[in-house]
């Protein structure tokens, strides 16, 4: 009973992308359908922000489907649609933002951070070699510790 309960939530879950997509927005040729679905997973929901238009069942989404669908049957190509809707509402639209020049901190901060860690790591590392550990011993207690090791 149990597993049957799993398998349906797991076909249900598995499925649920498909249901943002109304029947009346799939187009007739399958080539272009694959397309538009493809164009729309790489899109961001501007009311969601984190799901594609392809997931979202909001109003801007459904507009932005309907708006890429019509654009590919127009006959522009994926980069001519991607490119007018970025033009539109910026590079936030996109869900992967195109390395640019503008982009480039957005890319390269996870590296400057990841070595700025380590150099930092080996720094402390060696400054913590050179020093001792414990504190230096008084003369009654040197005194002491060699009358301890004699026994």
């Amino acid at each position: 009973m149990m597993r049957r309960f799993l398998l349906v939530l797991a076909l249900v879950l598995a499925a649920a992308p498909a249901f943002a997509v109304n029947p009346d927005e799939v187009l007739a040729d399958p080539a272009l359908e694959a397309r538009a679905r493809a164009l729309s997973s790489e899109l961001r929901c501007m009311v969601c922000q984190n799901q594609s238009i392809d997931d979202s069942n909001a109003d801007l989404a459904k507009d932005l489907r309907l708006l890429v669908r019509e654009r590919l049957t127009d006959g522009d190509s994926d980069e001519q649609v991607l490119g007018y809707i970025v033009s539109r509402y910026g590079e936030f639209v996109l869900l992967k933002p195109r390395f640019s020049m503008r982009t480039l901190l957005l890319w390269g901060a996870p590296v400057l951070l990841i070595l700025a860690g380590g150099i930092s790591l080996i720094v402390f590392a060696r400054k913590r070699v050179g020093k001792p550990t414990g504190s230096k011993l008084s003369a009654e207690e040197q005194a002491r510790l060699a009358e301890l090791l004699e026994k």
